[in-house]
């Protein structure tokens, strides 16, 4: 037999006591809902603007308020982060082989006149209005390659993760690191620059692009590296038969970056920046390219099994014997001949006034004094 627990008669409460109890429940309920919502980050409120921002030891920097201080990540959570960084290393031997593959699918031609290039063709400056990588994510393509290249950022506040104030390049031209600050006088220290230069790129078949496609092109993260100021000055808009990144160990990436974004836009290479690209890619392990070979057919595979007869022939009659020979002439001498003309160049200035720049070792004109770094490259 089981026993019924009976619950003890609950004592009668007055409409006074009841409508305190009620209160006092719908109360707690609103205190505790607003203590959730406290919690969510996303309902967090956002801090009004600051006056100064310091990065911290870690990857936090401080955002002073008239009101409090509140520490933030400088890690931006938005827009959408830029394609990572290219390797600023040397390229392996694979992907060398890779590249030298698709140099030898590039068309090969003469250069275009500059005739008509203006910079403005390309689009406005770091134009977000674009569809490549990184494109409508709120902002400019300067700021987006910024935040992919440089460590230890430091973020703008009010600008929604996307201003660089602070951080350090690690150059991939120079194999230095160079400290960035965002300001006048400052800013220029790290620059962007486009790895197929525009004005290069005009004149090797962009002519062609339509205005949307030459944006894209300007703006395209694959096209595009933050380098050294001076570096990317002196660059101008150079190919690979004229200029090369002095870091020797990124030039393998710096010219299979090129095939890669000439590739992609259907431009063309020169003859001269063909094989500029090609011995830089073979010193790194490309090689060249293998050959194709035919697979065998069915009627290879049956010649195999079942060779043709050979015929055997009559042997060849021997030779008749040849004559004595002639006496030999008596040798008259011969004037030496005038010593030639030898190219000869004061410095690289007067190498780039005659139009041979860069000139490589064998070549007329090149000496050791116009190298000095010792490549084999003089005048690059």
């Amino acid at each position: 037999m089981h026993r019924q627990n009976i619950p003890s008669p609950v004592p009668a409460v007055g409409p006074t006591r009841t409508r305190t109890r009620l209160v006092a429940s719908i109360v707690g309920a609103a205190c505790v809902a607003a203590a959730l919502s406290a919690c969510t980050p996303e309902e967090a409120p956002r801090p009004a603007a600051t006056a100064e921002v310091t990065e911290a030891p870690a990857t936090t920097r401080t955002s002073t308020t008239t009101a409090a201080t509140t520490t933030y990540s400088t890690v931006p959570t938005e827009p959408s982060p830029t394609a990572a960084p290219p390797e600023t290393g040397a390229a392996t031997p694979e992907a060398a082989a890779v590249a030298l593959s698709a140099l030898a699918a590039l068309p090969v031609k003469g250069r275009a006149a500059k005739t008509g290039y203006d910079r403005a063709l390309f689009g406005q400056t770091w134009s977000d209005d674009v569809t490549v990588d990184g494109g409508h994510n709120g902002c400019d393509t300067r700021n987006d390659i910024l935040r992919r290249d440089l460590t230890g950022v430091a973020l703008k506040p009010g600008t929604s993760g996307c201003t660089v104030l602070t951080g350090t390049l690690a150059d991939a031209y120079t194999g230095t690191a160079i400290p960035f600050t965002r300001g006048q006088g400052t800013s220029t220290a790290v620059q962007v620059d486009h790895v197929v230069a525009l004005s290069d790129a005009w004149q090797k078949g962009a002519q062609q692009l339509d205005e949307p496609t030459l944006r894209n092109f300007a703006n395209d993260p694959r096209n595009l590296q933050a380098v050294d100021g001076p570096t990317n000055l002196a660059k101008g808009d150079g190919d690979a038969a004229t200029w090369l990144p002095p870091n020797k160990a990124y030039r393998c990436t710096y010219v299979a970056r090129q095939v890669e974004v000439k590739a992609a836009y259907g431009l063309w290479v020169t003859a001269a920046e063909r094989d500029a690209i090609a011995r830089v890619l073979t010193s790194c392990g490309g090689g060249e390219p293998a050959p194709v070979v035919p697979a065998a057919s069915d009627a290879d595979d049956d010649r195999a099994r079942h060779p043709a007869p050979v015929r055997l022939v009559d042997p060849a009659p021997a030779p008749a014997p040849e004559p004595d020979p002639e006496p030999a002439a008596v040798p008259q001498e011969v004037p030496a001949a005038e010593p030639s003309t030898r190219t000869y160049y004061a410095n690289c200035s007067a190498v780039r006034a005659a139009g041979a720049d860069p000139i490589y070792a064998g070549q007329p004109g090149y000496s050791g004094k116009l190298d000095g770094d010792g490549d084999g490259v003089a005048c690059e």
